[in-house]
């Protein structure tokens, strides 16, 4: 069956995929800097740019010359080889987030997959905990991934019915207590997993000093501090990490999303050799994990974020769409960083999201009640200013 119409694609959709999502009734077909088009022609502002994977624009010149360019070169060897991409992307990212090693892989799930193991590996091997005793500390509605181990730490009913037995292990505390924390940190404890800003569960920023809390009392139960800036770093909140609102240096980033440019899965873990340096050769990996393509690609990212701008096009506007949020109708709070909000409705938030579509403007609701806004960083502030004033025609029912 073939068809170009949005209503025969999603009907297609229906009836062969499995319904793991419950997407917009929208099908886009071309896409550019904030703007999308579906089958029709019609256009659409994105406020959503990917869960943070579009954070440099759709089809960022930049970033699609560099992968043409490799296109035609090599994509991959899997890692019985070496390519002329691999050293100076780890080399590069390495030097971006101030760490001695990489471990590159592809989607966030196997970052955080990834970080789990070296987190566990280091603390039979380094810290010395007994042979399958350790543990690690995460927090109430965090969000991972969705692996069967991730899952077996979540509190989201979505994510982890059904899907029993779980992964033992981990220990789950209330976001932003540090107290909690502190309380269930053992000598077996071999890392602490956190969100410095917690998206799918309504973009919660932790209570001011959490982060360095955290990493103080890391230091002091010689506990790994594992950063998951998959979704919230890269630019995303105004700096390059959003544990740099706090000044925090975590032992391990885990970063995803935008790595990839918006064109290919990329993901890493980053930390010093003294951590990452547990592992050998066929004790982790992945066929695709460090291709060239993603090399290449992840290597104009770090480029492109060396440089400064988005951080700076996200502090400055992000400062200016909270300002804007505050005051608009029917929203109880506004939560977020940057160029990254969650608008608290007490309501239904589906409702304003097929509103908002049916206007130009995409975005996406998480956890019921919450609208969550994530713009590329590359927007202006005319086009952010023409999605405000339709997200507060949607919101006031119009």
């Amino acid at each position: 069956m073939t068809t170009t119409t949005s209503a025969g694609l999603l009907e297609l959709s229906d009836a062969h995929a499995a319904h793991t999502y419950h997407p917009l009734p929208v099908v886009i077909s071309r896409a550019e800097g904030v703007w999308v088009t579906d089958v029709e022609g019609g256009r659409y502002l994105d406020l959503l740019a990917a869960y943070s994977a579009i954070n440099f624009g759709h089809g960022n010149p930049r970033l699609v010359a560099r992968a043409m360019e490799q296109l035609e070169r090599v994509t991959l060897v899997s890692r019985a080889f070496e390519h002329d991409q691999f050293g100076p992307f780890v080399s590069e990212l390495a030097g971006l987030c101030g760490k001695d090693m990489v471990l590159p892989m592809n989607s966030g799930a196997e970052g955080v997959e990834t970080a789990l193991k070296t987190a566990r590996k280091w603390g039979y091997e380094v810290k010395g905990v007994p042979p399958g005793q350790a543990n690690i500390i995460t927090f109430h509605g965090n969000f991972h991934g969705r692996t069967t181990t991730i899952i077996s730490f979540s509190d989201d009913p979505d994510a982890r019915d059904s899907y029993g037995p779980y992964t033992p292990g981990f220990r789950s505390v209330p976001y932003g207590d540090v107290e909690a924390l502190r309380a269930a940190v053992d000598d077996a404890t071999v890392g602490v997993l956190v969100e410095p800003v917690q998206g799918e569960a309504g973009v919660n920023v932790p209570p001011p000093g959490f982060l360095r809390a955290v990493r103080e009392l890391c230091t002091e139960a010689n506990v790994l501090m594992i950063d998951d800036e998959i979704q919230a770093g890269l630019g995303r909140t105004g700096y390059t990490f959003a544990a740099d609102h706090e000044g925090v240096v975590p032992d391990v980033y885990i970063l995803g999303k935008a790595l990839g440019g918006g064109i290919i899965p990329v993901s890493a873990v980053a930390a010093d050799r003294d951590v990452l340096g547990v592992f050998r050769p066929g004790q982790h990996g992945s066929t695709f994990g460090g291709n060239p393509l993603a090399c290449a690609i992840g290597r104009e990212v770090v480029a492109m974020l060396q440089e400064g701008t988005y951080q700076r096009n996200s502090a400055e506007l992000g400062a200016y769409l909270h300002e804007r949020l505050a005051g608009l109708p029917g929203v109880e709070r506004v939560s977020g960083r940057g160029l990254w909000a969650g608008l608290h409705l007490g309501r239904a938030a589906r409702p304003v999201s097929e509103r908002l579509m049916e206007l130009g403007v995409l975005a996406k609701e998480t956890h019921e009640t919450v609208l969550r806004l994530a713009p590329p960083l590359v927007i202006t502030r005319e086009e952010l200013d023409w999605g405000l004033e339709r997200l507060e025609t949607a919101l006031a029912g119009g």
